[in-house]
């Protein structure tokens, strides 16, 4: 009973103190008796120190990063890849312009790799044609020998023969019709790339079509680049590279042949030495057939029996994570991820260098302000160049590793910058809804290359939608699918997260992406000749990119708008009701509940709205603050099923998980439809039925974290 008094008395005492605490600190007159940290507690971005930034992006600092990233072939793990971690590392850790630090973190991988003495080979007969690996030379940089044969990453080696059936795309419906009319067993199918899904990571689709073809007997996949989808018709070498943009006849695009992301041997761990690995036999999404990409030359002339020959390897290798950080002054337990992968096929220059260039020059400006002591984020800014992203490692290759999963709570956004310039047109941006009102406050700073408006404005004149709140402004896409390095932060951790590039003009090409993707004419000459030769584009990327960095990073609220995702799931739900209901109705099934979730989402978004409109933050308390930055930095979290996709490795995002279904709504949902609708089974139906409930309480869940409290 006496200890009870002491406690008590403690504890009343140590109450006392802390009211008497915050009642005598906010009472404070804020002058300059105040201490440092109560001034630095409340204070907002600094638009000068934006514009300061702005200013410093220099185009010859870019198209120098440019230059020195792409000297030699990167491919990862190899010496030229080991090269570039060593010259991030020694940029990063420059004592003048470096950040608070930096380092690497090693990962042991399983990648697929060519035979150098035993090349693969693609031939008509005994003596016939012979479809050569070594492109046309047009430059000393596609001598270089460690440009790495054509190949499909994660193809097993075969020696295979058979007749050759074109295939188009190698969608599973082209097989099903080519399977009416032809007995496909023991055939060679030859598969173009083009229109394959909504992602960049075009050849996880191959994969898939490789996976199809094995079930109806096929033998092995060939896949080409067609001229049409790629180069506007255009095939002779005088109207192809190097006299234009457009791939040459003998260029070939190299991918990885996988669809799971992430190491294949570790799923869901992280790839160290120690780590635990499945059996090889074990993996799942690969080809089980052989796979080879040709040139569009050699797929005109194949015809007859074809013999197909791949002698691919797989091995484990050390794969580098380069890591940086300057840490923040107030909030240096919240993180602002920047990053865009490393490891190229061959060259590299604007996949993925350009992204690289960008992110190096950000740095630059950046650790010169904090080295001289002109300024500090408010919040710690991480830096990543990922390793081995191009084998399918994609994010920060092991989204399980401490720096990531252990952190994600404290995570208020991940930017990528991958492919950072296509050609000089105009911005490119994908986001969570909620990313939408930085995006364009920061583009909205920034001039257009070679234009007198702003980016904002030349990116709405190229690209724009009509907005029930807003008006017409420019199209943010959504983050659906896994097309780049962002994937295992929006979809696995739920960290709000944004992809930023600058585009070409889509009006005037049906290129599906810039020509030489992915092949050995992806030169620094390529780039600095035919994408972006003043480094202009390159420059707005950075500008943009990098405002919206500082602003995240800098700001007292984090400058997300909730509203912003209301709309959007708006739009879903209309996409749903229009395509669905009337089948769900005829089942049963009823998409009241999730009608009713969308208008509490909406009403509580606009309630924070208006809070955060009304509130004059700086006057208050920093835990109230922090309480509204939590709500909006964990939003896209509030969305997160682990349960939900069971068979979709890494997705857990119930509004942006990849989805088959053409119908752009929630993903769950539209496939589950489509499925019933193809079986007419009842328990398919009742998955449906299932997937509404998911997807009902996630916005209803991710509404009350919108409220003040419980």
């Amino acid at each position: 009973a006496e200890w009870n008094k002491v406690l008590l008395g403690v504890l009343t005492g140590a109450v006392a103190l802390t009211i008497g605490i915050l009642l005598g600190h906010f009472a404070i007159d804020k002058g300059s008796s105040v201490p440092d940290w109560v001034r630095d507690a409340s204070r907002d971005v600094d638009e000068s120190i934006i514009e300061k930034f702005l200013a410093e992006l220099d185009t010859n600092q870019l198209r120098e990063n440019l230059r020195e990233l792409t000297k030699v072939p990167h491919m990862a793990t190899t010496p030229g890849d080991e090269a570039t971690v060593d010259f991030m590392l020694k940029r990063w850790q420059d004592p003048n312009t470096g950040l608070d630090s930096a380092w690497r973190e090693n990962y042991k991988v399983y990648l697929s790799f060519p035979n150098k003495t035993s090349p693969n080979k693609v031939s008509v007969g005994k003596t016939g044609y012979l479809v050569t690996w070594f492109q046309n030379v047009y430059k000393p940089d596609q001598e270089d020998p460690e440009v790495v044969q054509p190949y499909a990453a994660y193809s097993p080696a075969g020696n295979v023969k058979g007749k050759l059936v074109y295939a188009n795309q190698g969608k599973m419906s082209d097989y099903e019709l080519l399977n009416r009319t032809l007995d496909l067993t023991g055939t060679i199918a030859i598969t173009r790339y083009g229109g394959e899904g909504r992602s960049k990571k075009y050849t996880s689709f191959i994969a898939l079509n490789a996976i199809n073809a094995a079930k109806f007997g096929i033998v092995g996949v060939l896949v080409y680049t067609e001229p049409y989808d790629m180069n506007d018709g255009l095939v002779s070498e005088s109207e192809t590279y190097p006299h234009s943009w457009y791939l040459p006849p003998s260029g070939v695009e190299r991918g990885s042949y996988n669809i799971d992301f992430g190491d294949l041997l570790t799923p869901y761990l992280a790839a160290k030495d120690d780590t635990y690995r499945i059996p090889k036999e074990d993996i799942t999404g690969i080809p089980p057939i052989p796979a080879q990409p040709i040139g569009f030359e050699d797929a005109e002339r194949l015809i007859c029996n074809v013999h197909l020959d791949i002698y691919n390897t797989e091995r484990l290798e050390y794969s580098a994570n380069v890591m940086g950080i300057i840490r923040g002054s107030v909030e240096p337990d919240r993180y602002v991820i920047y990053g865009n992968h490393r490891d190229s096929w061959v060259h590299g220059a604007i996949d993925p260098s350009s992204g690289t260039a960008v992110m190096l020059e950000i740095t630059r400006v950046l650790g010169k302000m904090v080295k001289e002591g002109k300024w500090r984020p408010r919040r710690s800014i991480i830096f990543g160049s990922w390793g081995a992203e191009e084998f399918g490692l994609i994010g920060s290759a092991e989204y399980t590793e401490e720096y990531f999963s252990k952190l994600s709570e404290r995570t208020v956004a991940y930017i990528n910058v991958d492919i950072s310039v296509f050609a000089n047109a105009t911005l490119r941006a994908s986001a969570s809804p909620a990313a939408q009102s930085v995006i364009f406050t920061a583009s909205k700073q920034v001039k257009a290359p070679g234009t007198t408006t702003t980016v904002y404005e030349n990116w709405k004149q190229y690209s724009n939608r009509t907005s029930p709140n807003y008006g017409i402004i420019p199209n943010v896409g959504f983050l659906t699918g896994a097309g780049s390095d962002y994937a295992a932060f929006m979809h696995y951790l739920g960290i709000t997260s944004m992809d930023i590039s600058y585009f070409y003009d889509r009006s005037k090409t049906r290129a599906r992406i810039y020509p030489a993707y992915h092949t050995a004419y992806d030169t620094f000459d390529y780039a600095s000749t035919y994408i972006d030769p003043g480094f202009t584009s390159h420059q707005a990327v950075a500008r943009t990119a990098g405002n919206v960095l500082v602003r995240l990073a800098d700001s007292l609220l984090l400058p997300f708008n909730c509203s912003d995702y209301a709309e959007s799931l708006d739009q879903y739900l209309g996409q749903a009701v229009t395509a669905f209901e009337e089948k769900l109705a005829a089942k049963g099934i009823s998409m009241e509940p999730l009608k009713k979730a969308v208008q509490l989402f909406r009403d509580t978004a606009a309630k924070l709205d208006r809070l955060i409109r009304d509130s004059d933050l700086a006057k208050e308390t920093p835990l109230k603050v922090r309480q509204m930055n939590d709500q909006l930095m964990l939003l896209d979290r509030a969305f997160l099923d682990p349960l939900a996709f069971p068979e979709q490795y890494g997705f857990r995002h119930v509004i942006w998980a990849s989805r088959s279904s053409s119908v752009p709504t929630f993903p769950g949902l539209a496939d589950a439809v489509e499925k019933a609708e193809s079986t007419g089974l009842k328990e398919d139906w009742d998955q449906a039925h299932k997937h509404i409930s998911i997807v009902t309480q996630a916005i209803a869940g991710a509404a009350h974290t919108l409220d003040d409290v419980i």
